[in-house]
């Protein structure tokens, strides 16, 4: 066995172990606990299954939304009960030895770049467009990281001021404290709130793609969202370049949504310049966990 990773989410955890295959050997799901203690429990409870059904203690990655601060180790989350807590340190003192910890945007880049729709590639990048919006960076088979471990919180740069002028959007409040942070338009919340802006309905994506060739103001809502899209991806070529995009995230699943977002990014880039494929993921419900397990093993193997 190589690995086991954990991927993480508000409704349920679910540890895989991986062969030297990188193939899923075992699994195991339980649902997410809705108290600190429990949580931090069921993770340690997960990881222990693991290395008992294993005989050894694997490398473990954990994948998880949010972020854990550089200095004081404490979590930013807004999907578990664990915001303003030391997660990770707790999670390792519980179990007496290392854990790897990895944002579950940057897993789904890692995963992909290595096992997926990025491989052959030496910069993938993810871009996530579920109830938030994020991504991450792999370089020749790494994780890129820096120093304040916010790179790929893409949902929260600035959104375009000239595409909220022309569609005469208003500026929507973010849940991290900002104003017009990009996410608040282009995520599943925030074609959410286009269409409210625009039509005044309660429509929800699924309403909105379901309408969006048969009705006008349904349209008008995809029309502004694409652009919108659009730009985020004509920023993030401007400024990584990366030879291929992956795409992860609710909204990806939407029908012909790759296509969409391709010729948006093409009327939104420089002149007549390329722009990079934007595809789909190919690792399914492995992709988080095997992302976060492929971290811990470079980590502990130094590969």
């Amino acid at each position: 066995m190589k690995a086991a990773g954990i991927d993480l989410g508000g409704t349920k955890i679910e540890l895989q172990v991986f062969d030297d295959d990188w193939q899923v050997a075992d699994r195991r799901r339980v649902p997410t606990p809705q108290t600190y203690p429990a949580l931090v429990a069921a993770v340690v409870d997960l990881i222990q299954w693991g290395d008992n059904s294993t005989g050894a203690a694997l490398p473990i990655g954990i994948g998880a939304a949010g972020l854990v601060h550089p200095r004081s180790g404490l979590t930013l989350t807004a999907n578990l009960c664990a915001s303003g807590k030391p997660f990770p340190q707790d999670i390792m003192t519980a179990l007496g030895r290392d854990v790897t910890y990895v944002n579950d945007c940057r897993a789904l880049a890692l995963s992909e770049a290595v096992f997926g729709a990025g491989r052959g590639h030496h910069s993938v990048m993810s871009l996530i467009l579920g109830t938030g919006t994020g991504g991450g960076l792999a370089v020749g088979g790494k994780l890129l990281t820096g120093p304040t471990l916010t790179g790929g919180e893409y949902g929260h740069t600035s959104a375009p001021a000239h595409l909220i002028a022309a569609y005469d959007l208003p500026l929507f409040a973010c849940g991290c404290g900002r104003v017009a942070c990009i996410e608040t338009y282009v995520s599943g919340t925030g074609m959410g709130n286009i269409a409210k802006a625009v039509t005044g309905k309660d429509w929800t994506p699924p309403d909105i793609v379901a309408a969006r060739h048969t009705d006008d103001a349904a349209r008008k809502v995809w029309e502004i969202w694409g652009a919108m899209v659009g730009d985020l991806i004509h920023t993030l070529t401007l400024s990584v370049d990366p030879e291929v995009i992956v795409l992860g995230g609710g909204l990806s699943q939407i029908d012909g949504v790759a296509e969409t977002m391709m010729e948006a990014a093409r009327q939104a880039q420089v002149a007549d310049y390329d722009v990079p494929p934007i595809v789909l993921p190919q690792g399914g419900d492995t992709s988080g966990a095997r992302g976060a397990a492929f971290a811990a093993y470079q980590e502990h193997s130094h590969v």
